[in-house]
């Protein structure tokens, strides 16, 4: 397939101004050694074959787009917005939008409404059907009874099924135990877990547990799980697939985005290299639709959870020069995806930097047969660190089961460690195409329990600290131990025994100190020789008994 990178840093002639949001970020010098398939930014496809056009609104950066790419209507500004799939296979997208000609242009944003549009093919066209009511930043979910939920900035609407003509709004919960919340509750971003519960992210990135999706959403996180790097942050989108949780965020002011993955929506890893930038929508020839800003990005998934398209809200020019009438618009384009492999390695003993051989199934999928589609001396595998680099292990041999292919590696330079959870294949197939994926490990528990502990209360009577402790995991907890600092000095501590998934658990515990705590409280929460959470809190007069 034709390399795009050539593309991606090609800047359109825009007016003096641009510069206001735009700030180019250095990159680290070591993603200059990075293989094709490390970045997220390599499994964007080109677009599917549609209507081109010109002499349309939009710079000529954008002209001779696909107009049935998407959602476009003339008259019309588009932003945000994902897709869910009916048993009846039509696509629905649920966008938000506003007439061009609205007084402020595109700065008219805060009056949207939000359309749900409908698509025979997943690229669209999406044609219009109906309004839900307004609101702005949309992103639909659907709950375990089937019914849809589309959040929006600042409350919900609920409906019965995708084509219900009747939503009600409603507003969410949210329980932030204590914490400060990270940036406001806007952007949220939501992915399902396992059981039906709901993980939460939001614009500031704060992770956040609903138990069903519209119970209250309550804090688990201090601090935001982004890569701890400067950039001015928003447009997260978080999504499960069988094996893990996955998480891009967009760095608007630098129009460059990050791709972290996670075993549990808690402790993320950050992979090197671009998630996405402008300059990702091409056509087969080649031809780049240069979009000024590629925002609100939202996925597709397959019936393993694998995103195989991504949609993003796109303008051909800066925000606020988008003004009411003129040529500049937005809209909603989609990008199909290079979904991956379903990849298992087959050691049962933890892989160690000893481990001499590893074993790893590629399935069979229908349109790619391992035996044949595979060109195993292009594979590396093992830990991200190592293969994002063109290192890690060689294969050694292989060997059919039944349609699989079963890949033997040499264990030496994999770079897996205790903590890793999805270690990660590239090659290449025989036509030349880029093969990844991610395998699981037989060893490793996918649904770990998750502690977390709310703010302690002073109870000056009894010179006692209380303090809730909840497991927001999916497994029972192993007992563990907890221990409140203040200023320094252990103030409290105690012990928390085994807790099932959402249980909680009130624990009082003695004032070491024997004399009334400051207002800002550690409290820390270890297993195992291991600290599971440690969570600073400041306290208000009302906190205090």
């Amino acid at each position: 397939m034709k390399k795009i990178y050539s593309f991606l840093f090609v800047i359109c002639t825009f007016c003096a101004s641009a510069g206001a949001q735009i700030t180019e970020r250095p990159r680290p010098s070591e993603w200059d050694q990075l293989v094709e398939g490390a970045r997220f930014i390599d499994r964007f496809l080109p677009m599917p074959d549609g209507i081109k056009s010109n002499h349309l609104w939009g710079t000529q950066c954008v002209q001779n787009r696909y107009v049935n790419n998407g959602i476009e209507v003339d008259g019309m500004s588009f932003w945000g917005g994902n897709i869910l799939q009916s048993a009846d296979g039509k696509y629905h997208l649920y966008v938000c939008g506003w007439p061009e000609s609205s007084p402020k242009g595109h700065m008219f944003w805060p009056n949207s409404t939000v359309f749900h549009a409908v698509g025979e093919t997943l690229s669209g066209p999406y044609v219009i059907q109906n309004s839900v009511g307004k609101g702005h930043n949309p992103e639909a979910f659907r709950l375990a009874d089937g019914r849809i939920v589309i959040y929006v900035t600042g409350g919900y609407y609920i409906a019965e099924n995708e084509n219900s003509p009747i939503w009600t709004y409603q507003q969410f919960e949210f329980d932030q135990r204590g914490r400060n919340i990270i940036e406001g509750l806007s952007n949220l971003t939501f992915a399902r877990r396992p059981d039906n519960s709901y993980l939460m992210v939001c614009r500031g990135g704060g992770v956040w547990i609903s138990k069903d999706g519209l119970s209250a959403y309550r804090q688990i996180t201090g601090k935001r799980v982004y890569p701890d790097i400067d950039g001015r942050f928003e447009d997260p989108v978080v999504w499960k697939d069988s094996l893990q949780y996955h998480l891009i965020v967009n760095d608007w002011l630098g129009r460059i985005a990050y791709y972290q993955r996670s075993k549990d929506g808690l402790h993320w890893v950050t992979e090197q290299g671009e998630a996405y930038m402008p300059g990702i929508s091409y056509h087969k020839d080649g031809e780049v639709e240069k979009w000024f800003k590629y925002e609100r990005a939202k996925v597709f998934q397959d019936s393993l959870g694998r995103a195989v398209q991504m949609n993003f809200a796109v303008i051909d020019t800066i925000k606020w020069e988008d003004l009411p009438g003129d040529k500049h618009s937005s809209k909603n384009i989609c990008i199909p995806l290079n979904k991956g492999l379903l990849l298992s390695v087959l050691n049962k003993e933890p892989i160690t930097p000893s481990t001499r051989r590893i074993e790893l199934r590629i399935k069979a999928e229908p349109g790619f047969n391992p035996h044949t589609d595979v060109d195993v001396r292009s594979l590396r595998f093992g830990s991200f660190t190592e293969v994002n680099f063109g290192r890690g292990c060689k294969a050694v041999k292989t060997r059919k089961d039944g349609k699989d292919l079963i890949v033997v590696f040499n264990g030496k330079g994999s770079g897996i460690t205790a903590d890793e959870f999805a270690p990660k294949l590239i090659g290449r197939k025989t036509n030349g195409e880029l093969l990844y994926g991610y395998a699981d490990l037989p060893y490793v528990d996918y649904s770990p329990s998750i502690l977390s502990a709310g703010c302690p209360v002073y109870d000056a009577e009894k010179n006692t600290l209380k303090v809730k402790v909840t497991n927001f995991g999916l497994s029972a907890s192993q007992p563990a131990e907890i221990e409140i600092i203040c200023s320094g000095k252990t103030i409290a501590k105690g012990n928390v025994g085994s807790l099932q998934p959402y249980e909680e658990k009130e624990l009082s515990l003695k004032n070491l100190q024997q004399q009334k705590p400051q207002t800002a409280y550690e409290v820390v929460l270890s297993g195992n020789k291991k600290e599971i959470e440690r969570t600073s809190f400041q306290i208000s007069s009302k906190q205090e008994n």
